[in-house]
């Protein structure tokens, strides 16, 4: 059982999740999705906390003060600030932390603005494209390589 702690952190408009424009972000809330990844984490003997926000300063704050707040990575999905914002790109790398970032729909088969991440290169992975799923697929591929680090530090 791993231990580990992880913060999931969405971002601006993801608690219209089920209401927003179904046909691209599907019909689960972002309550379902909380869920899903805590039955996930619990699955794997880590937890997680779970916040939302709108504004781009609570997210900052969130990230970048995520590992004194004793989590070991963090789940983003920025949402729109994705291609937008360096304050969370800079907070992402202040906070030292593995980050996965994930996207429900594939920005890469939308529109031109959203094919650039800007918090892409502070980032070790993203998971995109899966619907709500993203989300939990992103957490097994952060839980694994937290494993993975705990394992080379023991030799």
């Amino acid at each position: 059982m791993s231990g580990f702690s992880i913060s999931v952190i969405s971002g601006p408009n993801l608690d219209r999740l089920g209401k927003r424009e179904p046909a691209i972000y599907g019909k689960a809330t972002l309550d379902d999705i909380h869920r899903a990844v805590e039955e996930a984490a619990k699955g794997h003997g880590a937890s997680v906390s779970c916040m939302q926000s709108n504004c781009e300063g609570e997210l900052v704050t969130a990230i970048s003060h995520a590992g004194d707040r004793g989590f070991h990575g963090i789940l983003l999905n920025a949402g729109a600030y994705t291609h937008t914002s360096i304050a969370l790109y800079d907070a992402i790398r202040a906070s030292a932390l593995p980050t996965v970032e994930v996207h429900i729909s594939n920005p890469d088969g939308r529109e031109p603005f959203r094919r650039r991440s800007r918090i892409a290169p502070a980032c070790m992975a993203r998971v995109a494209g899966f619907g709500a799923s993203s989300y939990v697929l992103g957490l097994i591929g952060l839980l694994g390589h937290l494993e993975k680090l705990r394992s080379d530090e023991r030799g």
